[in-house]
């Protein structure tokens, strides 16, 4: 006897694990490189970018020259 997700086995006694899940398949391919992936990724250099630009005008050296005078 099933009923709403739970089986109740002889005796009445509840069995929750007699139950299997529905299964869900999506088709879509959400790995690689796709056009979100490769938005964030641009918008990642591109804040990479204007950082090492600040860097180098308010420290008057390069990424390499400041990391070494530290």
């Amino acid at each position: 006897m099933t009923d709403k997700g739970y089986v109740l086995e002889e005796g009445n006694r509840l069995n929750n694990f007699a139950v299997e899940p529905k299964v869900y398949v999506d088709d879509k391919v959400n790995t690689g490189f796709t056009n979100y992936a490769e938005t964030i990724n641009g918008r990642f250099a591109m804040i990479g970018f204007v950082s090492l630009l600040a860097l180098e005008a308010f420290s008057g050296h390069g990424l390499i020259g400041f990391l070494s005078s530290l």
